[in-house]
């Protein structure tokens, strides 16, 4: 009824909302914000976006009738722009419809911009202070886009901005001293930052690797974690993974099973021990094929006691023939990438052409690997084994 119209039978009776908003903007082709399409929800009174079909339908919208009006209305000038944050949610017929354009997540290097001209004069101007009283310096910005907030927006580090004015407004009440806040006082206006880069010593132990994701706040890095232990051989899993995750950890388990003397593993370290790989985080819900080479690479990392490399992120499916398949949200999970302080990124080879969409400062600041095949994912994201190199032989050769 809100989109179609009610029947004039009814009191109180009212056109729909399109009509209404032609009405508002006094004209048959104006533009039509549909925001948070993706949260649609069918209820009692019917389901939403099936009027949306004949709306934003081009083949059927010259003739589009609302319930109130009962006669022919051509919507097919009008410009319909919806916004959604997850395409996943958004009805298959529905997005059928739609021209789909995906903004990313803002580098680090935006957010400082975004920052210094808009945020920081808004929020100055609602604190009641001028330019001459506080100043914030661009290294202020990024550490709170880096350190305290690392969202895909800007929301959160608004909200920061406006807690550092506040308290600067309480200090020049008393104190009428210009404050200028940079790195070396930002602790004392919003406390100890809260998230800082840890791939480091996270990947310090063998059977740690740091894999790539994408959520609906943009891109987030993945620490996953194995381990093996004495009892029934099999693979445990945690941390509340969907089924194409699950089945990616068996893949893997797999692959270096069926593969393990070729890359220099021991296949029975696997076969005779119990398995468990973890994804922290466990009450965050994941799910998805993309951390496929990642699971190969902590369980082989497991297995031959060499660490991953601690700069080292990647992302890619895996099958049981050692492919590296082509996955989705490659710029996101690059950004989080750059974000998280990595520096060298393996990608599956089929998404290089996503890479065309990189900023340029982030594709300079990362080394980008693309590549097809699981064990050169091996040979280059695992530490080299620390041998004897006078008394190497073939299979210790092979392992190294």
């Amino acid at each position: 009824a809100e989109i179609r119209g009610h029947r004039r039978t009814y009191v109180g009776a009212l056109p729909g909302r399109i009509v209404r908003a032609l009405r508002e903007a006094g004209s048959m082709n104006p533009v039509v914000l549909l925001d948070e399409v993706d949260k649609l929800a069918a209820g009692y009174a019917g389901d939403p976006a099936a009027a949306l079909l004949e709306v934003l339908d081009p083949a059927q919208n010259h003739t589009f009738r609302d319930h109130y009006l009962e006669v022919d209305l051509d919507l097919s000038d009008v410009l319909f722009l919806a916004t959604a944050n997850v395409v996943e949610t958004i009805p298959g017929p529905l997005l059928d419809r739609m021209e789909l354009v995906t903004l990313d997540g803002y580098t680090e290097d935006e957010k400082v911009a975004i920052a210094r001209d808009h945020l920081l004069p808004r929020q100055r101007e609602r604190a009641g202070l001028t330019a001459e009283e506080v100043t914030v310096a661009d290294e202020a910005l990024a550490q709170i886009a880096g350190e305290y907030t690392r969202e895909a927006g800007v929301r959160q580090l608004e909200r920061a901005l406006a807690k550092i004015l506040r308290k600067v407004a309480v200090a020049l009440a008393t104190d009428p001293t210009p404050v200028h806040v940079d790195t070396g006082n930002l602790a004392r206006y919003l406390g100890r930052p809260k998230f800082t880069p840890e791939s480091a010593e996270r990947t310090a132990v063998p059977g740690v690797a740091t894999g790539l994701a994408v959520t609906g706040a943009g891109g987030d890095v993945l620490f996953i974690e194995a381990t093996s232990m004495e009892g029934e051989p099999g693979l445990t899993l945690t941390g509340q993974l969907g089924d194409v995750m699950k089945e990616s950890a068996h893949i893997a388990l797999s692959y270096l099973r069926s593969n393990g003397r070729r890359l220099g593993i021991d296949p029975n370290a696997l076969a005779g021990r119990r398995i468990h790989v973890h994804f922290p985080a466990g009450a965050v819900p994941k799910d998805g094929p993309s951390a496929g080479i990642t699971m190969v690479t902590a369980l082989a990392s497991l297995v031959t006691g060499r660490p991953v490399r601690p700069e080292f992120g990647m992302t890619g499916e895996v099958t049981l023939s050692g492919r590296v398949l082509p996955i989705g949200g490659v710029k996101q999970k690059l950004l989080a990438a750059h974000r998280a302080g990595l520096t060298e990124v393996i990608i599956p080879k089929r998404n290089e052409p996503d890479l065309d969409d990189l900023p340029t400062e982030v594709r300079e600041a990362l080394t980008i690997h693309t590549l097809s095949d699981v064990a050169d994912v091996l040979a280059l994201a695992l530490r080299p084994a620390e041998i004897d190199t006078e008394s190497l032989d073939g299979p210790a050769l092979a392992a190294a």
